[in-house]
């Protein structure tokens, strides 16, 4: 129980930090975060620039505050779709079975079978380099494997005695799939889709980094790691800053997802 308080605690605060400066940075930034000041560009950490400033004398503590928002954003909207998704078709194949299943699950094998950032890099190619984009894009690269979860779950819930008490007393197929199947399925989706957080979002930093995410002069933290490459000798904070916030990130979510995990396995309380 220590170890589960512990992962509670400390994914809690760094995921509560993140949200907090990702809905301040959405009202306030101490500077505007796409002013330029050639003036000042690469000033290290001072009084004036907590975190210094980059070659066009932009506030890196600004950039990476508004940077949080945009990221989570993203990463929340692409979990939401994902998830969503991935539960319709999955409890579809699950419970109908029969050549809606095949169907299903042959289109699903099929994505499964590209990996999932060059999936996304195939149909931002279509969609085109953008915040919804990238959304639409990672969202199709992650709902496969949320269709496997899911559809597995279905499986062996089907065939559970209230299933077919709901069967034999009336219910439609659609009432019980609703009732009785979805509801079922909420824990190992809720633990995949903390874990998925962290991986949609170190997606977004990788197509950002590779020029293929938001575009300049909107800040994220793949693109500011991107812009940062020519400067890492002499100016090491800029590619400092985001990377930490993308590491610390991760570490937070992965520690909440593996304390869900946890508690909702019962597994876990007795060992």
């Amino acid at each position: 129980m220590k170890k589960i308080k512990t992962h509670t605690l400390v994914g809690g605060v760094l995921i509560g930090v993140l949200l907090v400066l990702a809905l301040v940075a959405a009202l306030w930034t101490p500077y505007n975060p796409l002013g330029i000041d050639l003036r000042g560009k690469l000033q290290p950490p001072s009084a004036a620039h907590w975190l210094g400033t980059d070659e066009f004398g932009r506030d890196v503590a600004s950039r990476a505050m508004r940077a949080a928002s945009t990221s989570c954003l993203i990463a929340l909207l692409t979990v939401a779709l994902a998830t969503a998704i991935g539960l319709v078709v999955g409890v579809l194949a699950g419970f109908v079975r029969g050549w809606t299943d095949r169907v299903l699950m042959a289109f699903n094998d099929t994505l499964l079978a590209f990996p999932g950032l060059l999936l996304a890099l195939g149909v931002m190619v279509i969609v085109g380099a953008n915040q919804w984009g990238i959304v639409l894009a990672l969202s199709m690269a992650y709902a496969p494997s949320v269709v496997r979860v899911v559809r597995g779950t279905v499986l062996s819930l089907r065939e559970r005695e209230y299933v077919e008490a709901s069967r034999m007393i009336g219910n439609g197929e659609i009432y019980t799939m609703w009732r009785h199947i979805l509801p079922n399925c909420v824990a190992p989706v809720a633990v995949l889709a903390t874990s998925m957080f962290g991986w949609v979002l170190l997606s977004e930093s990788a197509l950002s980094f590779l020029g293929l995410g938001v575009p300049p002069p909107a800040p994220t933290w793949g693109n500011m790691l991107s812009s940062a490459r020519p400067y890492m000798a002499s100016a090491v904070w800029l590619c400092l800053v985001p990377g930490l916030c993308i590491a610390l990130t991760l570490l937070g979510i992965n520690l909440l997802g593996e304390s869900l995990r946890d508690r909702l396995d019962p597994r876990t309380e007795k060992s």
